[in-house]
């Protein structure tokens, strides 16, 4: 049998691995079998939460959902930052009010390692817990989705052989998300991240089993984001909206997604950003909840491209937060993408507001590339990269190239292309 990936421009890639179209998509998703000599049969998987709550005040839903299932202990996951600025306080102090016990995880730190996952397992093994609660960003909901993967799966405890798409047979420790930055939407993908320290790398996983059970987006929980986190993490959003939007996994319902999310982020980004630089809450906050929450409703499920594999590529070299990396690189993709995506990129600039009216498809996508960097001037996401130097380009190319992210991408990249896109971005 052979595969063929069925674009968004109506191109087809053929693959053998077991990365399709990028992370997010396994074999046997989206994806046309053919057999030889037969016709093409498409079939699109489309994963999301079994529940989720959004507003303010919606991790007052919590504790019924874990009552409700006879869970008798949480084990929460978070950060040292989030424990001490009393953020995961705010649902502890629900789990204390309801009368359920937890034990708190607070190790992780951003860029989680494999050895955050594992001594994640030794915790809540000694803990006694049963279910999990994830307060944080992504590190700490990609931490957890490893950790509740390999308490039922204990084959993978080395965790590195999660990597790209895991066979397991479970699904996770029963967890409900809790995102504390509205930019990574690990509460509702099939994806997480991991970092291996000593070959100096990021890896994706991917397995429909990781995706938590309740995703609880509430923008309280959101409140104590700095601006310049606010403003990485909203173009991280962005990214996953405009590379979802392009990749050659796209189809009609992530499509509808993806242009919400484009559409709301553009709206409240700089509003978010400004209410966290005065302190003064907002709607912007509000609309960042819900806007990065849409977009990886649809990533998930599609994968992303070359943008995200060489933005986890700086973060594991330079330690680069991954939201400035995708900045920084996404008008860069974009004009790469161009040739083969201008209608698509048209759509992205129609759904940030811009007029293209009377414009060409390529007037249109140049329109949608600077309303991107001026997104990203206005929240004040430097645009070059601190570090990079060009000894560096030929290793950071070749693992980017690596990434599970980057087959997705729907323009084809060689080893030199991929030099010259991270050129853009030195200083």
């Amino acid at each position: 049998m052979s595969v063929a990936i069925l674009g968004a421009s109506g191109g087809e890639q053929r693959y053998t691995g077991d990365y399709l179209v990028g992370a997010g998509l396994a074999k046997g998703t989206l994806l046309a079998c053919r057999e030889k000599g037969g016709a093409a049969m498409a079939v699109n998987r489309f994963v999301l939460n079994n529940i989720s709550y959004h507003g303010v005040g919606a991790i007052g839903e919590i504790p019924g959902e874990i009552q409700r299932r006879g869970f008798a202990k949480a084990f929460v996951c978070s950060d040292p930052d989030l424990v001490k600025f009393g953020v995961v306080g705010k649902v502890t102090d629900k789990l204390d009010a309801a009368g359920i016990p937890w034990a708190l995880y607070d190790q992780i730190k951003p860029n989680p390692t494999i050895k955050n996952v594992q001594d994640g397992v030794d915790a809540f093994k000694a803990s006694g817990a049963d279910m999990i609660v994830a307060v944080g960003g992504g590190s700490a909901m990609d931490t957890a989705k490893g950790i509740g993967i390999i308490v039922e799966n204990p084959e993978f405890a080395d965790v590195v052989s999660l990597e790209g798409v895991a066979d397991t047979k479970n699904h996770a420790t029963f967890t409900i998300a809790v995102p504390t930055t509205a930019g990574t939407a690990a509460e509702v993908t099939i994806n997480y991240v991991i970092t291996d320290p000593e070959r100096v790398r990021k890896f994706v996983c991917v397995d429909v089993n990781d995706i938590p059970h309740v995703a609880v987006v509430d923008p309280d929980m959101m409140a104590s984001m700095p601006a310049g986190l606010t403003a990485a993490t909203g173009m991280d959003a962005l990214t996953h909206a405009v590379e979802g939007y392009t990749t050659q996994g796209a189809w009609e319902l992530s499509d509808m997604f993806h242009l919400k999310a484009i559409e709301l982020i553009s709206k409240n980004l700089r509003a978010a950003y400004a209410e966290a630089k005065s302190g003064k809450p907002g709607e912007g906050r509000e609309g960042m909840a819900l806007g990065q929450y849409v977009a990886g409703m649809g990533f998930s499920n599609v994968g992303l491209g070359i943008d995200h594999a060489m933005a986890h590529t700086l973060s594991a070299h330079y330690d680069t937060p991954h939201g400035v990396a995708c900045a920084m690189l996404l008008p860069v993709a974009m004009e790469f993408n161009k040739p083969v995506a201008a209608e698509r990129l048209a759509d992205v600039a129609r759904a940030m507001g811009v007029d293209v009216a009377g414009m060409s498809a390529e007037e249109a996508a140049d329109a949608a590339i600077a309303a991107v960097r001026q997104l990203s001037a206005d929240v004040e996401i430097p645009h070059t990269c601190a570090g990079l130097v060009a000894e560096d380009l030929d290793q950071l190319a070749s693992d980017a190239m690596a990434d599970a992210c980057f087959p997705g991408n729907p323009r084809e990249a060689d080893h030199d292309q991929v030099v010259v896109l991270f050129r853009k971005i030195m200083a």
